[in-house]
């Protein structure tokens, strides 16, 4: 996340606070939407890749990582977090760095290089992730595919058109006392443009709440070429 405006600070700052909420949620399976489809939907699309290396960015207390680490060689999460670092490197079973987005963006390598896969799970949510994303082109191994998952657009109350917005986090189940979160919104032309303009677009999913049959998700995959 970068750290520019006083909405990313704010991004960061729930971030920091929201640390061990968040991890107990993640423990507990209180995200519906996680515990009936973008889990699973994103491992999938990871390992449908077949990937060697792959890069968990944003990874908080490191489900992701683990959960794709039996499966792959080497499997190396990233977040600017120290205490959800701690926590996945408590859990083991993977490589941790401690590292924001705007350091990332300086110098990708400090976390790695030849990753086959760089995946970000509902992770970019700051208003301009472009100087990341271009950056991580550079760590990607050759045909290295970049995989984002993100909350759908359609799935969002509001205007249809790029903006912040605020994560009150009333949507997850237990009694978590939650700090409420900036997010930057966009439409789904608007991811498309953001992505393609240093990756190529390869796929675009959108996987559905078996409950609602409504996309829960946007997933995104693109290829450094």
């Amino acid at each position: 996340m970068s750290s520019g405006s006083d909405h990313d600070k704010g991004l960061v700052e729930s971030w920091h606070a929201n640390a061990g909420a968040w991890s107990r949620a993640v423990a507990d399976g209180a995200i519906p939407s996680r515990r009936l489809v973008t889990d699973k939907a994103v491992v999938e699309a990871v390992l449908a890749l077949r990937p060697a290396r792959v890069l968990d960015l944003g990874c908080g207390e490191g489900w992701l990582t683990r959960a794709l680490a039996p499966h792959v060689g080497t499997a190396v999460g990233v977040d600017l977090v120290p205490e959800l670092v701690e926590r996945a490197r408590a859990q083991g079973g993977a490589e941790y760095h401690v590292a924001s987005y705007a350091e990332l963006a300086a110098d990708p390598a400090r976390v790695g290089t030849g990753f086959d896969v760089i995946v970000a799970n509902f992770a970019l949510l700051d208003e301009n992730p472009a100087p990341l994303l271009a950056a991580l082109r550079r760590i990607a191994a050759p045909g290295g595919r970049l995989v984002i998952q993100t909350l759908h657009p359609g799935a969002v109350d509001g205007p249809y058109e790029d903006g912040w917005r605020t994560e009150t986090f009333t949507a997850f189940d237990g009694g978590a006392d939650w700090k409420p979160m900036p997010w930057y919104f966009r439409t789904v032309a608007s991811w498309l443009r953001l992505v393609s303009t240093d990756w190529r677009l390869e796929s675009l999913d959108e996987p559905l709440n078996p409950l609602t049959r409504r996309p829960a998700s946007l997933l995104i995959t693109a290829v450094a070429g």
